[in-house]
């Protein structure tokens, strides 16, 4: 599979790792290694230059300056080539060690462009670069170097994070420290693959197997569908439009076509994807683990990547709406830079054999075709090659207008067939489930059927044993005991009501567009199941991992402020929440939250910033968050102290009294932004 694997080393640990697993890699698959270190002669003689006028007098003359020029020259380049030559001489020790031929290149440049240029001409199949080089600091997730040469290839490359052992990584043996023989190292984690079916995902699939098989890892195909887009995005323009536009718009026959459509159709489409990854696996007799998620795609992977902790993360460079021409899709890119684990870019492009086949033998009619053409460009693709897998697998060669409406019937609910002109209104009408009906819920992949009970999964193809009845009553009489209900209208003015522990739970999330969507997400799942009314579970469900991800980050706030001073790691940047002048970790957005609003927690987080300002930082944790609100308790107690004094000297008793009432005051105050 990898005859030829180029590793650019710079004797850092990330480097260090990328050599003893391209070694295993090659070793395994019988490759050879190529490693390669880029110098820059160049500038170090562009910067001698430009310090020339800092020479001594006797220097500044032509002759003279010409003879510095060429020794400076000379001792850099060769001083230059001798690091680069050790450099190599660590991987080529550990090569001939394995039995793995070994090619070394030193090349003078601007490393990245000289990287690249390389890999483009040379012909290697799998590049193996490590994530952070000699100059990480403690914010770096990926270095510059690996970002732009996997920007500017269009070969395989593994980004190594991992550095542990090769041994650990592969659950090799290695030879027991006392002597006793070998020791078989736990494997760190297996492999999980983005399937979104673009030839780019099905191809890094089948390097994933190859993989799993070589090295006794477990393979597995995750899918990631966005019921909820379109939902957030309505919500976030309906109240900007005009009223005029609003009109043209019809955002509820807009959010009911989507909810028609998207929810179940999606989602069927995806788990096909899945189904053919499964295929391809049982063609190299290989038994894949398959899972449907649903969200944002880089937040579920990014999610579950934390939650399964998997040893590589494999993805298509681009996605399935992506042009060929584009350098890199921007969840690769968001996941690239901020998975824990190693990542894999697919660039080779496989294509199903049935997909293949289907486009070179299917004939399309006149209105067929007219049909297709009503679709979105960026759902046309997607409803081309699910019709086409329908007709093959039935024995069809000509797309007509009843093979059209048999396989989006597989996908789509007969209303969303009517929109499209694919079925008779008349015809269909009769079929549109009632609101009120019984609703069954997939407990496998959260497919929602309303009016049966499926005697299968049309999504994920579970048996009738998965699905569980929705008991609406049950949910209503449980929503008194969360608290005080009430009800707000969506952006379409659908009524929703929600208990009171509900939209508690929604409020620890932090604020911005992070909140908006959850909300979005929880009433698009209420929606789509016919509820009215919104409980904590619900929400939970939702947000679930997102304030999990708080919850261990309160966990280490008091080390937060002690990580500032001294320099030692500190939350991730993309966990802070940006303020102003100030970066709040959750854990004290959490906290300041927690203060009455209004007024109250207006002035209190006046109080904590001036906290953080003295500190001489911008980052606000938990530590300086409390500091704050305890500075506030003090004023507030000398305020009150001193009118009960003034009190005491004017009315005598009752400003004893008055005072004693102001104490109370003081108490139930601190006890309110507890």
């Amino acid at each position: 599979m990898y005859d030829k694997i180029f590793v650019p080393v710079d004797n850092s640990e990330h480097s260090i790792a990328s050599i003893d697993v391209a070694i295993q890699l090659a070793k395994e698959f019988g490759g050879e290694l190529v490693a390669s270190h880029a110098y820059a002669a160049r500038m170090h003689d562009y910067r001698f230059k430009q310090m020339e006028f800092t020479l001594p007098e006797e220097y500044l003359v032509e002759s003279e300056m010409e003879k510095q020029r060429k020794i400076h020259d000379s001792l850099i380049t060769m001083g230059l080539e001798l690091i680069s030559d050790s450099y190599l001489v660590v991987a080529q020790e550990r090569a001939k060690e394995a039995g793995v031929p070994f090619t070394p290149k030193m090349y003078d440049g601007k490393n990245f462009k000289v990287i690249a240029d390389d890999i483009n001409s040379s012909g290697y199949d799998l590049v193996v670069m490590g994530a952070l080089g000699l100059g990480a600091v403690r914010d770096s997730m990926i270095g510059s170097v690996t970002e732009r040469v996997a920007r500017r290839i269009k070969t395989d490359m593994l980004v190594m994070k991992n550095t542990a052992p090769v041994e650990d990584q592969f659950a090799l043996p290695a030879h027991d420290a006392g002597g006793n023989g070998e020791v078989r190292h736990e494997s760190s984690g297996g492999i999980v693959v983005g399937v979104d079916g673009s030839p780019e995902s099905f191809a890094g699939l089948k390097t994933a197997i190859a993989l799993g098989k070589a090295f006794g890892k477990e393979v597995e195909a995750i899918s990631v569908y966005d019921p909820y887009l379109h939902y957030a995005m309505f919500n976030s323009i309906v109240h900007v439009l005009t009223e005029k536009a609003s009109k043209v718009f019809k955002f509820k026959e807009q959010e009911q076509l989507h909810e028609e459509v998207i929810d179940t159709g999606l989602a069927k489409i995806y788990q096909s994807h899945l189904e053919v990854a499964r295929r391809i696996a049982d063609e190299e007799d290989y038994d894949l683990k398959i899972t449907l998620l649903d969200g944002k795609a880089f937040e579920k992977i990014i999610q579950y990547v934390r939650r399964e902790k998997p040893w590589l993360l494999v993805m298509g460079r681009i996605g399935v709406h992506s042009d060929e021409e584009m350098d890199i899709g921007s969840n690769t890119e968001n996941l690239l830079r901020l998975v824990p684990c190693n990542v894999l870019l697919s660039s080779q492009r496989y294509t199903p054999p049935l997909d293949v086949q289907a486009e070179e033998s299917m004939l399309w009619t006149e209105e067929a075709t007219r049909i297709l053409n009503t679709a979105p460009d960026f759902a046309r693709g997607i409803a081309k090659t699910t019709v086409h897998r329908w007709a093959m697998e039935r024995g069809h060669s000509v797309i007509t207008l009843g093979v059209i409406e048999q396989a989006m019937a597989t996908i789509l609910p007969r209303s969303a067939m009517i929109a499209m002109g694919i079925v008779a209104e008349d015809v269909a009408k009769k079929e549109i489930e009632a609101k009120d009906s019984a609703t069954y819920i997939c407990s496998n992949c959260g497919y929602v059927a309303r009016g049966f009970e499926p005697a299968v999964c049309a999504v994920c193809s579970a048996p009738p044993a998965s699905f569980s009845k929705l008991d609406k009553k049950a949910i209503e009489g449980l929503a008194p005991l969360e608290g005080a209900i009430q009800e707000e209208r969506t952006f379409d003015n659908v009524k929703l009501k929600w208990t009171e522990e509900a939209r508690k739970i929604v409020a620890a999330v932090p604020d911005g567009y992070q909140r908006r969507r959850a909300k979005a997400q929880i009433e698009k799942t209420a929606r789509v199941k016919r509820l009215d009314t919104i409980t904590k579970d619900m929400v939970t469900a939702v947000v679930g991992d997102t304030l999990a991800d708080t919850q261990n980050l309160e966990e280490r706030g008091k080390l937060n402020q002690t990580a500032v001073d001294s320099g030692e790691q500190e939350v991730p940047k993309d966990r802070l929440v940006r303020d102003g002048d100030f970066s709040w970790t959750p854990d004290a957005v959490a906290r300041i939250n927690k203060v009455p609003e209004g007024f109250m927690r207006k002035a209190t987080k006046g109080r904590v910033e001036k906290v953080a300002k003295g500190r001489g930082v911008d980052v606000i944790t938990l530590e300086i968050c409390e500091d704050g609100i305890a500075e506030g308790r003090k004023v507030m107690e000398e305020v009150i102290r001193k009118q009960n004094a003034e009190k005491e000297k004017g009315e005598g008793g009752e400003g004893k009294a008055g005072a004693e009432a102001s104490s109370n005051t003081s108490s139930s105050t601190e006890n309110t932004d507890d």
